[in-house]
């Protein structure tokens, strides 16, 4: 009789200790499931299979927090992992930014990612990443930005001079040093008020003209500005990144590398459909003259020292973190 008693307990008992083996990740990103999010998606997706569905991972496209807000939640805890960009809130992660300058120089995707990661392994990086509780996992790729518009093609310096253009971070700093009038309103808003007549231009990479569609209301696309990119991590919650087994944090480590690819991947899938977009869209490829690009490359320079002096002033490093930029950008230049 003794032992028809305890074995129902030992194996309630099994059970609670597996259940509490389990970790269930919470992830706030916004808009929809699109090439921005791959390798958020191939992350969980790994991780779950790796750690035999032990480790699993929920992304909410909007359903946890604003896209604005998303190092806010993950400093209380309120999930575990987020992607955000570092133009919706300089304030917030200030040594980042120096990704986000104005012609950089920076290639392709493969470079972005060398470079992000030199930047974000800068102990001025992980220290303010430090005061949100959070670390970063790994970036979200994109490439270098172009504009899509309504009406006559802007395609001159010139031309900018008035213009309202959504654009974030270095990319608006160099628009208003031209006479544009820059806004950051969000992805998700950008349609809106492109439709609106709120802008008339806005500057996004390719998979965002699509996934929020100003591209179906655009007339035209410049191919080749290419004036800089935005930055945006993948960042964890400090605590319950420590507080994962030693098996499940070797996996999430393992599975970084294999998800940055499959999105380099899938990017190079979607840029080799984008001129089957553009036909069929209506849309006409603008091309920026080399010259008026140069103008506004010259014009930049100011804006990486005022860059600097900021940084300074706030009591990063820099110089130090700029010139890391610049270094990283030349060593990992595409052959």
């Amino acid at each position: 009789m003794k032992y028809l008693t305890t074995a129902p307990v030992a194996a309630l008992t099994l059970a609670f200790a597996t259940e509490a083996m389990a970790t269930e990740w919470n992830v706030s990103v916004w808009g929809k499931r699109r090439a921005f999010t791959e390798h958020i998606e191939k992350l969980a997706e790994l991780v779950a299979e790796r750690s035999g569905g032990e480790f699993t991972m929920n992304v909410s496209y909007g359903g946890l927090s604003k896209n604005r807000e998303n190092l806010d939640g993950i400093s209380i805890g309120a999930f575990e992992m987020a992607q955000f960009c570092a133009g919706y809130h300089r304030d917030k992660n200030r040594a980042i930014t120096v990704l986000e300058l104005p012609f950089l120089g920076v290639q392709t995707l493969e470079q972005e990612v060398a470079v992000a990661n030199t930047v974000y392994a800068h102990p001025a990086v992980t220290e303010e990443m430090a005061q949100w509780n959070a670390r970063i996992l790994m970036t979200s790729p994109m490439p270098q930005y172009n504009i899509v518009g309504t009406g006559e093609p802007r395609a001159t310096v010139d031309s900018f001079d008035g213009m309202r253009v959504r654009a974030t971070g270095g990319i608006g700093a160099m628009f208003e040093s031209v006479g544009a009038v820059p806004t950051s309103v969000t992805a998700t808003e950008a349609y809106n008020a492109m439709e609106s007549g709120v802008v008339d231009t806005v500057a996004f990479a390719q998979h965002a003209h699509l996934s929020f569609r100003t591209i179906d209301i655009a007339d035209w696309w410049t191919e080749n500005l290419n004036p800089g990119t935005v930055n945006c991590p993948v960042v964890v919650n400090t605590d319950a990144l420590e507080a994962l087994s030693d098996e499940h944090r070797a996996i999430l480590d393992a599975a970084v590398t294999e998800s940055i690819d499959y999105y380099l991947t899938n990017y190079a899938e979607l840029l080799e459909g984008w001129e089957a977009t553009l036909s069929e869209k209506g849309v006409q490829k603008v091309t920026v003259d080399a010259a008026e690009i140069a103008k506004l490359a010259e014009g930049a320079q100011p804006i990486h020292q005022a860059w600097i002096e900021q940084a300074n002033a706030d009591g990063l490093p820099g110089q130090e973190l700029y010139d890391l930029a610049v270094q990283a950008v030349a060593d990992n230049a595409p052959e």
